[in-house]
């Protein structure tokens, strides 16, 4: 005895099969990607903690705005400015009085904290949320490109760094010649660029 299937059966299964590949292509990546080892959480940032074997020690934290998140077993933690890994140790060690050798896991889930600014004679200005370090010229095609009545020479890029603001002038045209590259630099994350 043989069983089969339908033509109409099996054209509708492919299709399925096909539709299915594609969405899975387009989904965007699943918390624990992988991540720079040398990236810094920025507030904004979304990191998910689980400790092994633990159920209830599995969850999605926010970085806040001041800075920290907040766990159960290990309270307050500062995250911004460190690393996922400076972060996990921490939490392991808070962790570890309450479960003995605790396996903390942390990863980056989403890293909305890293916003640049671009604002001016651009086709396209406003905050860009950033998944990478990009440089400026990479920052001003996001934002579509230089108008036609740019000042192309007066460019600047201002930082703030505490309380202090540094202002840094980029020459988009000699970048564009392939000169004085320097000023292309990476930005970081509240970076503004002027274009006038």
């Amino acid at each position: 005895m043989q069983f089969g299937i339908s033509k109409k059966f099996a054209a509708a299964l492919a299709g399925l099969i096909s539709l299915l590949g594609a969405l899975l292509a387009a989904a965007p990546a699943h918390a624990g990607a992988p991540v720079d080892e040398s990236y810094t959480l920025l507030p904004g940032d979304l990191v998910e903690v689980s400790v092994w074997g633990e159920e209830l020690l599995q969850k999605q934290v926010l970085v806040r705005p001041d800075g920290g998140i907040s766990f159960p077993f290990a309270d307050n933690v500062q995250a911004q400015g460190r690393t996922i890994s400076d972060v996990a140790a921490e939490l392991k060690k808070k962790i570890n009085k309450y479960v003995p050798d605790a396996v903390v896991t942390v990863s980056l889930v989403q890293n909305a904290g890293n916003r640049i600014y671009v604002l001016g004679r651009v086709n396209k200005p406003g905050e860009f949320q950033v998944p990478r370090p990009v440089d400026v010229m990479q920052a001003l095609a996001m934002a579509g490109g230089l108008t036609p009545f740019a000042d192309r020479e007066a460019i600047r890029v201002l930082r703030r760094d505490g309380e202090a603001q540094q202002v840094m002038p980029f020459n988009y045209e000699q970048v564009e010649r392939g000169e004085a590259l320097e000023q292309n630099i990476l930005l970081r994350a509240g970076d503004l660029i002027m274009v006038p």
